[in-house]
């Protein structure tokens, strides 16, 4: 059963099945050479003619050239090529030609690299100057004014790729034309094919490069249109193929399958209509509304196509939001795909002015004029799934409480951790080294559980916990005085087993103490365990959390078996052993493929398959899971507590896996260092295995 629902289509489309045909056929039954004379080379070049023909006549080529490329990036470079040569040998002859290579802030990176790259290797050593946008994210025409007589190239776009903003192209041409700019002006039309109306030939536009795969054609076919009388200077010389604009023999099943989906756009048979795609946008809009409080859309509708949908949530991160929609079958994307797998803001977004959070926790959601009715309806459901999942995890605003949880929750952040020692029974926490990026995420927890936190404590005196006692309000016994490292005065005293002093707060049956581990203003140390009637012996303590390695100072009160909790974790280790693992256990059979994991768990009935993905993911998750064997979900910021007890029960067989094995292969590896033996990740995790 295919679960996936594609919404990333900016990124690259699905091909036609027409166009697939139509490539099969150039690659069997007209395999020829369009330069050969023979009867074989005409057949292939007359798919050839008809493909360039259909694109003239669709793009309103007029007398300008139109030659087919590998797509957009080559065509980009061929034009900013062609620009520069000229104005270089303007240059030389004496001319003026201005200073500036104008540029678009929005644009694709694409652009501002081949400026840069091609200004250098040819020695202008022009200024690369950026145009700003508005908050709509369109160009600022005002701005273009007074640059534009020192242009020597101005380079924007037809519609942005990360959030579908159509550029006022007829304002750009009018500024040129009243500043009598002779600047050459190249227009990215990648976006806007199949979605905007074109009629190059009657405006201004000196260079345009499209890609096929972006609209239902494959990979490694594109155009690039070049006005009537415009410099051009080929990129690619050899064999003198499209009229020698671009050598090398032609990709002939890229061509045939372009040219199929360009006369489908002519004919108007195949694809939605715009009135369509504007209402398919509005329901995927009002699903995201229901589905996430506080969602807010980057783009205005007004100024974008229809099938571009961009938007941030309060409080939510773009990994997580990619995290619970990818678990849902829904393919999106944070921002650009050439810059997805970056934790960074997205450069589109700040150009626009927009916050911090909603630049860092963008996701784009785009679809193609290809889509049909029961996508969207599905999609829609699956939102509401993704939803769900966010408000059981308290990751976003809930009517209800979602249900509580024992044991521990470690929350990271660039080689720092956060803790949570839960009891649910009691509805009462503690929380451990709070990180002010966990604050909001803390509290959204704590006030969504109903817990009651006992104390706000640190590893280091004086270590700034103000803000998350503030945060906490009614959550948090205020009244309670408190240490420099924020444990409350009024704590219990217990001696540990031998003889230490030490005071205690009770979670339930466990008690969570607090242990000196040297003279004052040095690291404190907490001890979770549970007590007996008369102290808290070594042997009862399963975690002890510290800022560094202790495991001299907490010798005689914790074992072999107690795990070691940082607060510091620059290695993604999660815990540690008191004891000494073995380095022998990283071993070279940790991974198991998709093949190998069928086999493996047939030799190994017992084995037990652990999804290590966060909570939310596991909650909207439609695929089955690996091997059709039931999961049990341990996210990572729970590893610890389970890990105490897989290593002290039958050791049992762990295969943990994850959306791309990244994850699992870290739980695997903690494992092992703790001394498990058989801890293994599947390779590729999710995204390979169904």
């Amino acid at each position: 059963m295919n679960t996936e629902i594609y919404l990333d289509s900016n990124a690259t489309s699905v091909v036609l099945p027409a166009a697939l045909a139509a490539a099969s056929d150039a690659m069997g039954q007209r395999f020829g050479n369009p330069s050969s004379t023979h009867s074989t080379g005409l057949k292939a070049k007359v798919i050839l003619d008809e493909a360039r023909a259909c694109a003239v006549r669709l793009l309103g080529v007029g007398n300008g050239r139109l030659m087919f490329n590998s797509g957009a990036t080559e065509g980009i470079q061929t034009a900013v090529l062609s620009a520069l040569c000229a104005l270089r040998e303007r240059r030389d002859a004496g001319e003026a030609i201005g200073t500036l290579l104008v540029y678009g802030t929005t644009e694709h990176k694409a652009v501002p690299e081949s400026l840069a790259h091609w200004n250098r290797l040819l020695g202008l050593n022009l200024t690369l100057h950026k145009l700003p946008v508005d908050g709509n994210g369109v160009h600022q025409l005002a701005a273009l004014r007074e640059v534009a007589s020192q242009a020597a190239m101005v380079c924007t776009m037809a519609a942005n790729n990360e959030t579908g903003v159509i550029s006022d192209l007829a304002g750009i041409e009018a500024v040129l034309g009243e500043t009598a700019s002779r600047a050459l002006w190249m227009v990215d039309c990648v976006q806007a094919l199949g979605k905007l109306k074109l009629d190059l030939s009657s405006t201004r536009i000196d260079y345009a490069p499209f890609s096929g795969h972006k609209l239902h054609a494959p990979k490694g076919i594109g155009m690039l249109y070049v006005r009537a009388g415009v410099p051009f200077t080929p990129l690619i010389m050899g064999g003198g193929q499209e009229a020698g604009q671009r050598s090398g023999t032609e990709n002939m099943a890229g061509i045939a399958a372009l040219g199929v989906v360009l006369a489908a756009l002519e004919r108007g048979d195949t694809f939605r209509t715009e009135a369509e795609l504007y209402s398919f946008r509005t329901r995927l809009a009002d699903a995201l509304r229901a589905a996430l409080p506080g969602v807010v859309f980057n783009n205005s509708f007004e100024h974008a196509l229809p099938t571009t949908l961009n938007f941030a949530v309060p409080g939510l991160s773009s990994r997580e939001l990619m995290d619970v929609f990818d678990a849902a079958g829904v393919r999106v994307s944070a921002g650009s795909a050439c810059s997805s797998s970056k934790a960074a803001p997205s450069y589109v977004l700040d150009a626009m002015g927009l916050p911090l959070w909603r630049s860092a926790g963008a996701i784009r959601m785009s679809f193609g004029p290809l889509v049909d009715e029961a996508t969207i309806a599905a999609a829609c459901v699956r939102i509401e799934r993704c939803g769900a999942a966010l408000r059981a995890s308290c990751l976003i605003p809930s009517e209800r409480s979602a249900g509580t949880y024992d044991g521990l929750l470690q929350l990271g952040v660039e080689g720092a951790c956060s803790w949570l020692v839960l009891d649910a029974a009691s509805h009462r926490c503690v929380v451990i080294d709070p990180l002010p990026d966990h604050v909001a995420r803390i509290e959204a927890y704590v006030r969504c559980q109903n817990y009651q936190v006992r104390a706000v404590v640190c590893t280091q005196p004086n270590a700034g916990r103000t803000e998350m006692v503030e945060a906490l309000g009614r959550h948090f016994n205020r009244a309670a005085d408190a240490d420099e490292y924020g444990w409350p005065l009024n704590a219990v005293a217990m001696p540990l087993e031998n003889g230490v002093a030490a005071s205690v707060i009770k979670l339930g049956a466990q008690v969570l103490a607090s242990v000196r581990c040297d003279a004052a203003g040095e690291p404190r140390a907490y001890l979770l365990g549970t007590p007996d009637a008369a102290c808290l012996p070594a042997a009862a303590v399963r975690f002890a959390f510290s800022a560094r390695p202790l495991q001299q100072a907490l010798s005689g009160i914790t074992t072999a078996r107690t795990l070691l909790c940082p607060t510091r974790d620059e290695h993604n280790q999660f815990c540690a052993s008191m004891g000494t693992a073995p380095s022998a256990t990283l071993a070279a059979d940790l991974q198991l493929d998709g093949a190998a994991l069928a086999t493996f768990l047939q030799t190994h009935p017992n084995a037990r398959l652990v999804d290590v993905r966060e909570q939310y993911e596991f909650a909207a998750t439609v695929a089955p899971s690996p091997a059709g064997k039931v999961a049990l979900s341990v996210p990572l910021s729970r590893l610890a507590e389970h890990a105490s007890t897989w290593l002290h029960d039958d050791a049992a067989p762990l295969v943990f896996f994850c959306r791309s094995g990244n994850r699992s292969m870290k739980a695997a590896q903690c494992l092992r260092r703790l001394g498990h033996p058989q801890a293994y990740s599947l390779n590729g995790g999710l995204a390979l295995a169904t």
